[in-house]
C-alpha cells in the first residue's frame, strides 16, 4: 500500500491543518511507529500537550483514520502528520504485530462481519488471515451500515457547503467595508486586513479562496503606486463574482476548485468528461513561489506545439516550505511527446501528466502562430471565468519598448497593440525582434515566460 503527499493534502480540511501537520512530520515527534505486514495499516504515538502521547492510526486502503486527541477536525493534524511521515518515507514503518488499540478501532470500524486487521495475532486453530480471504469471500456489507455512511457523508457535505456560504457572506460584507472605508486605507493596510478575512475563510472551509486573498497584497504591491487603486477594485470585484458564482452553483466542480478544494488526481483521471490530449509539448518556464500559508507552489507552463487541444497547459504542485527546494523533472526549452489530462473546465488549463515520451526528431522548431486576435485572447477567458487571475497568451511578432519613464512595454510589429511588462525586461529581451512570445497576463502586466527570436529561444528572465 502506498500514499503520496498529494493525497494527504487533499484529505486536509483546511490549509491550517496541513501547515500544522507539516510541523508534526518530524521523527522526534513520534514513537511506536509501525505498520501491518501487508502495509495496509499504519500507526504511531505523537507527543502532544498532555502527559500521554496521542495514539494515531490509519487504514491506507480507504484512508480511514483515528486519533485520541480532542480535536474536532477530521482528520486532525496528528493523522495528517502520520500520513505525511508515510508518504515521504521520513521514518520507516517496520512491519509489526498490530497493537490492541489499533485492532479495537479496526474491529469497531468494520463490524463483526469484517475481516480482522492485517498483522493481528490469530487465535489458536484459526486459519491464516490471507488464506482465509482467498478461500472464503468476505461477508456482504450490512445495507444499514452503508445507508448510515451515505447519510453521514451527505450531512458532512451539507455542513461544509453551509460553512462555505457563511464564509462567503462574511467576505462580501468585508469587501463592502473596504470600499466604504476607502481604497487608500485598504492598500496601506492590505496585509493585515487580508490576513484576517483569509483566516475566517479557512475556518469556513474555503481554503483555496483564503490562499488567493492571502496573496492579494503581494499582487497589489507589484503594481506601480498609481495603478494600485484600480488593481484593488479589479481584485475585489473578481472576489464578489466568484462568491456569487458559488452561491448559484455550489456543486459545480470548476467553481469549487476556485473556492474550496481541487479534485484528487484519481478523481480527475477517472472522470469521463476530463479531456485527454496526446501531443507535442514544450516546457516554457517554471515558476516557484513561497506562499504565506507555508506552502510552496511549483507551476510548470507547457505549450502545445500541435494543432489539437488547448494551447497551454499548467502543471501545478504544492509542497511545504519546510521540506526545502525540490528539483524539477522539467527543463525550460525541452520538448516531448506526452498525454495530459485536463481538469474539466470551460477553459481547460490545469492538467496532469499521464504519460511522457521522447519528442520526435522531425518536430518543427517554430512555435505555432496565434490562432486568435490579441483582444480576443485577452477577453475570452474572462468571459468564461471572470474571476480568473492569470491568462496565458501567445503573442505575435513584436518588440520590447520603453517609455520616457523607463517602463517596459511589449509592442506588436505593426504598432497596433501594446501591453505593459512586469519588471525591466532587460538583457536579451530588450531591443531584439521577438517572432513569438509566450506570456502571462495578470490584468495589469505581462510576465514573459519565453520568446523566440530569429536567432533562437530566450527565457523570460534573460
Amino acid at each position: 500500500m502506498a500514499i503520496d503527499l498529494k493525497a494527504v493534502e487533499q484529505l486536509a480540511t483546511d490549509q491550517s491543518s496541513l501547515k500544522a501537520a507539516a510541523g508534526l512530520a518530524k521523527p522526534a515527534k513520534w514513537s511506536g511507529v509501525g505498520g501491518s505486514q501487508d502495509g495496509a495499516l499504519i500507526w504511531g504515538e505523537c507527543a502532544g500537550s498532555g502527559a500521554n502521547p496521542y495514539r494515531v492510526m490509519a487504514d491506507l486502503r480507504d484512508l480511514g483514520n483515528k486519533c485520541t486527541c480532542p480535536s474536532r477536525k477530521f482528520p486532525c493534524k496528528h493523522v495528517l502528520g502520520l500520513l505525511w511521515l508515510n508518504a515521504e518515507s521520513i521514518v520507516p514503518f517496520a512491519p509489526a504485530e498490530t497493537p490492541a488499540w489499533v485492532s479495537d478501532w479496526l474491529g469497531r470500524r468494520r463490524g463483526t462481519s469484517a475481516a480482522k486487521p492485517a498483522g493481528a495475532a490469530a487465535p489458536a486453530g484459526e486459519k491464516d488471515l490471507r488464506a482465509a480471504r482467498t478461500a472464503e469471500p468476505e461477508a456482504a456489507e450490512d445495507p444499514k451500515d452503508a445507508a448510515r455512511r451515505e447519510a453521514q457523508a451527505a450531512k458532512r457535505n451539507e455542513e461544509t457547503e453551509r460553512a462555505i456560504l457563511d464564509a462567503l457572506d462574511a467576505l462580501e460584507q468585508w469587501i463592502g467595508d473596504q470600499l466604504r472605508l476607502g481604497l487608500s486605507g485598504f492598500i496601506d493596510d492590505a496585509t493585515a486586513r487580508c490576513r484576517r478575512i483569509a483566516a475566517r475563510l479557512v475556518d469556513g472551509k474555503a481554503a483555496v479562496l483564503a490562499g488567493r486573498i492571502d496573496e492579494l497584497p503581494a499582487r497589489l504591491l507589484a503594481l506601480a503606486a498609481g495603478d494600485r487603486p484600480r488593481g484593488a477594485v479589479v481584485e475585489l470585484g473578481k472576489l464578489v463574482l466568484l462568491a456569487r458564482a458559488f452561491r448559484a452553483a455550489p456543486r459545480d466542480a470548476e467553481i469549487r476548485r476556485a473556492v474550496a478544494s481541487s479534485e484528487t488526481r484519481e478523481t480527475v483521471l477517472a472522470d469521463p468528461q476530463a479531456p485527454h490530449v496526446n501531443g507535442h509539448w514544450e516546457v516554457l518556464a517554471e515558476q516557484v513561489q513561497t506562499r504565506r500559508d507555508g506552502l510552496v507552489s511549483q507551476t510548470t507552463w507547457l505549450l502545445n506545439l500541435g494543432a489539437a487541444g488547448p494551447r497551454f497547459a499548467m502543471l501545478l504542485d504544492f509542497f511545504p516550505a519546510s521540506a526545502g527546494r525540490r528539483g524539477s523533472v522539467f527543463t525550460p526549452g525541452e520538448r516531448f511527446q506526452a498525454e495530459l489530462v485536463f481538469y474539466p473546465s470551460q477553459q481547460p488549463l490545469r492538467a496532469l501528466l499521464v504519460r511522457r515520451d521522447a519528442a520526435e526528431e522531425t518536430l518543427t522548431h517554430e512555435w505555432p502562430a496565434p490562432d486568435e486576435t490579441l483582444s480576443h485572447a485577452l477577453t475570452r477567458p474572462l468571459l468564461a471565468e471572470p474571476w480568473t487571475i492569470d491568462v496565458p497568451l501567445l503573442l505575435p511578432q513584436g518588440r520590447i519598448a520603453r517609455d520616457d519613464a523607463g517602463h517596459a512595454w511589449w509592442r506588436s510589429a505593426d504598432g497596433t497593440d501594446t501591453l505593459p511588462i512586469t519588471g525591466s525586461a532587460a538583457g536579451l529581451l530588450a531591443g531584439t525582434e521577438l517572432t513569438r512570445t509566450a506570456a502571462i497576463w495578470s490584468g495589469n502586466r505581462l510576465t514573459i515566460l519565453a520568446a523566440q527570436t530569429p536567432w533562437g529561444r530566450i527565457a523570460g528572465h534573460d
